[in-house]
């Protein structure tokens, strides 16, 4: 039996949880991972329709889903859809996301069209009392994170954003951890995401994409989900650092008349502790998107990109005396094998596959479809989301103003 999933009235988040009985499984689990789905609930199907033909096309366990049918495709070039419909054995192809959120056959739709579009997109596929899971950003401007904010509490409507560093192995593994306590306090973290090379993806058939001189803190979220998706802290201030190439052909000669390649920001969370994020666009580095998180008790570093694995620091109780005579705590260091959480029950056996950024897609995939299943609000939404996503906004108009430090708005529920 197929069942249409569609929102319970315009009702707050911390309603909705009650609601469902969600509330205790996010305290105790949220990206730690929930079984694979509720019995009670095996029945129930997402029919999605799934929007832009890159990205979009690396999702292919939306049809190994056993709550989940891809019901239509969607992308503005013919190969592209050509290739959606392949990857996803859907005969249904619509030319347009316009013209896809008008199928009344679909429940759900997955947004993974250019940044700039997000939230123009999001908020017609709400507007056609569809459901939606989005690429990041959530969006590139606070007025834009604004609108689809009031959309979703308006509509009622799921909305979740497809952040890959959220269900990495090595995330989901400093989250067991931090719910366990092991931690101590994290009173320091740091993440990097740098992505050298990514001019190739500037230009395509002598036209400018989006991403030519896309600033890279409006592109944050690889970064921040690496503190805000563990602790759940609140980035409140940032001062960022931008570096400019001089005579670069590419900046400021963009649409967002930005001139930076590279960008750092310091942030500070609601709880007084720093945060460091790096954004590198140039540069003589390797591409990576990593973090580590010092604690009191316990620090855990991701691989670095340059051979090191991930490891484990545990603070010590004996003493010893560095090359300069001075006393310190002798800590253990311990390398660590990373769990592949993907195996686990933590996803239905169908996705239980290695899959793009880590691990992390299907679980993406998993997330949305159970929380429309089980009429819970997902992991990251909207406001997890924003949390993610306005943190860059700001810390790029701080590279603006010579690192000027800066409020960053909050928009948690009250």
């Amino acid at each position: 039996m197929d069942v249409q999933l569609w929102p319970q009235g315009n009702r707050t988040r911390r309603e909705f949880l009650q609601g469902t009985g969600a509330a205790l499984a996010g305290a105790a689990l949220v990206g730690s991972g929930r079984k694979a789905r509720a019995e009670e609930n095996e029945d129930k199907v997402v029919r999605i329709g799934v929007v832009g033909g890159r990205f979009g096309a690396r999702f292919g366990w939306w049809r190994e889903h056993p709550n989940c049918v891809v019901e239509a495709v969607s992308d503005l070039r013919p190969e592209r859809l050509q290739h959606l419909k392949d990857t996803y054995q859907c005969d249904k192809g619509y030319e347009s996301l316009e013209k896809l959120i008008l199928d009344d056959d679909i429940d759900a739709v997955a947004v993974f069209t250019g940044a700039p579009d997000h939230v123009r997109h999001c908020v017609a596929c709400m507007d056609e009392r569809k459901h939606v899971i989005c690429a990041v950003p959530a969006g590139c401007h606070l007025e834009e994170c604004e609108e689809l904010l009031d959309k979703v509490k308006e509509t009622g409507l799921t909305y979740m954003m497809a952040e890959t560093s959220y269900y990495r192995q090595g995330m989901i593994s400093a989250r067991k951890w931090w719910n366990e306590g092991r931690f101590g306090e994290v009173y320091y973290s740091e993440s990097e995401y740098n992505h050298p090379g990514i001019e190739e993806y500037w230009i395509e058939n002598g036209e400018r994409t989006w991403r030519y001189g896309y600033p890279p803190m409006l592109y944050p979220t690889h970064n921040t989900a690496f503190i805000v998706g563990l602790t759940g802290e609140r980035l409140t201030e940032v001062t960022c650092t931008g570096w400019a190439q001089e005579d670069s052909p590419f900046h400021p000669d963009n649409a967002y008349n930005n001139p930076f390649w590279n960008q750092t920001a310091f942030f500070t969370t609601n709880k007084g502790h720093a945060h460091r994020a790096q954004m590198h666009r140039y540069g003589a580095h390797r591409s990576t998107e990593r973090a580590q998180w010092c604690g009191t008790e316990m620090t855990f570093a991701l691989p670095h990109p340059h051979s090191v694995g991930p490891v484990i620091v545990h603070a010590g109780e004996q003493t010893e005396r560095d090359d300069g005579g001075y006393k310190r705590s002798a800590t253990a260091l311990e390398p660590y094998e990373q769990t592949e959480w993907w195996r686990t029950d933590m996803l239905p056996e169908p996705l239980r596959e290695p899959s793009g950024h880590g691990g992390s897609h299907t679980f993406l995939c998993h997330e949305f479809i159970d929380a429309l299943v089980n009429e819970r609000a997902p992991a990251i939404d909207i406001y997890e989301a924003l949390a993610y996503t306005v943190p860059g906004i700001i810390a790029h108009e701080s590279s603006l103003r010579d690192g000027e430090r800066m409020k960053i708005p909050q928009y948690d529920e009250q």
